[in-house]
């Protein structure tokens, strides 16, 4: 680190709401220190050419998604005057499972975090949430903001990247999985649109990919290694003139050895954490298209909802704003619902899972610093800087 570098003076005490003893309470201050210099010193520098390219990148292939799918948008927004025309017991219960699976995922992160508190847990996360789905790109600043409240909280964020990954992956993996679950009915002869078939086959062919891949990659080293290598190698030489990067393939193999132990440990709670989050989402999705009065297949619905979920996994958008409104609309009339149900029954869900946790972001946020305050900046020691070389701040949210 450069002289005169600053840092968060936030970790002289164990986090107040972690109901672990010894080992597993949060006491070790100068990595949440270092982690907390690492998100000052980002913020603080000025961004150099490269780095506002690639921003400006950013937000015009995001203006340009906006733009291509903008009927479609324009479409679902408009139909707000209807929303009145909704049952309002289904909407409630809409409503309910969606906070059924915010309350999962936050479970999960309560779980990689080694607490029992839910406050700063559930603060952070609506706060990163809510940068992560307003800014094109959002991703890396949503988990800017969610840990560094959480390093104030008095958490050591390193402690839980493990296991974020690893759940982030089972997550990803539990979504490719959906269209199985449609087989059955399929199977059965059901009525399905050629297009959700042709959905269904490419994600089971997603999940069988992902699975031996991550098999693969769980059980050898090898393969890992190589990948670590021939990443570094590339990067060294797109970067030269910058300090070398070295010794990634043993990073890899040490954040994997780290993963391997999170699943060994607590596979089985995080498993059941994440199919609640996607079942209770899915739910969500059902009872919206009831409160338009429309009974269509549970079956097609599901593989028009993995297909929609897979579309979000890619942030061209702020939080997938017009692709998933454009897809889903477009893959619930494949599923048989008629054009105007479907319109309505896509805001509906979405009210409930983008708009009112994005709006629940800043009172989050403002919670938060009533409680921790807002961090002092203190010059860094040399050894919370030296520590601070090895704890680099995620490229990745935590946010649902």
């Amino acid at each position: 680190m450069r002289p005169g570098q600053v840092k968060y003076d936030v970790m002289a005490r164990k986090h107040p709401e972690s109901a672990d003893s010894g080992a597993d309470r949060v006491s070790r201050p100068d990595p949440v220190a270092a982690k907390a210099a690492a998100i000052k010193a980002e913020q603080a520098h000025p961004p150099t050419w490269k780095t506002v390219i690639k921003r400006a990148f950013v937000v015009a292939i995001a203006g340009v998604a906006i733009y291509l799918v903008l009927p479609s948008l324009i479409a679902v927004l408009g139909s707000w005057p209807r929303l009145s025309a909704l049952s309002p017991i289904w909407f409630i219960a809409a409503l309910a499972a969606e906070l059924a699976s915010f309350t999962c995922n936050f479970a999960l992160q309560r779980l990689a975090l080694r607490t029992k508190g839910w406050f700063a847990v559930v603060t952070a996360g609506l706060a990163g949430n809510a940068v992560t789905n307003s800014l094109p790109g959002g991703d890396a600043a949503g988990a800017a903001v969610q840990f560094s409240m959480l390093t104030t909280a008095g958490f050591d964020t390193d402690t839980a990247v493990g296991a974020l990954t690893a759940f982030s992956l089972l997550g990803v993996g539990g979504l490719l999985a959906l269209p199985i679950l449609a087989l059955p009915a399929m199977l059965a002869g059901a009525p399905v649109s050629p297009g959700l078939v042709d959905t269904a086959i490419l994600g089971i062919a997603g999940f069988v990919l992902f699975a031996s891949f991550g098999a693969v990659l769980l059980l050898t080293d090898r393969p890992l290694a190589v990948i670590g290598r021939a990443v570094q190698g590339l990067r060294n030489r797109l970067t030269r003139g910058r300090p070398p990067l070295t010794g990634l393939d043993n990073r890899l193999l040490a954040e994997r050895d780290a993963i391997r132990a999170v699943l060994g440990e607590k596979w089985w709670q995080a498993i059941l954490l994440i199919t609640g989050r996607l079942g209770f989402d899915f739910s969500c999705l059902l009872a919206a298209l009831r409160a338009t009065g429309t009974h269509p297949r549970p079956s097609l619905v599901l593989l028009a909802y993995s297909a929609a979920g897979i579309l979000a996994l890619f942030p061209l958008t702020p939080g997938g704003l017009g692709i998933v409104e454009a897809g889903l609309s477009g893959l619930l009339i494949l599923a048989g619902v008629h054009p105007n149900d479907a319109v309505l029954a896509t805001l509906a869900y979405r009210i409930a899972s983008y708009w009112l946790p994005l709006l629940a972001g800043p009172p989050a946020y403002l919670l938060f610093r009533h409680r921790y305050g807002t961090p002092t900046p203190q010059p860094v020691s040399h050894q919370t800087a030296d520590a601070g070389r090895d704890h680099h701040p995620p490229s990745e949210g935590l946010s649902p």
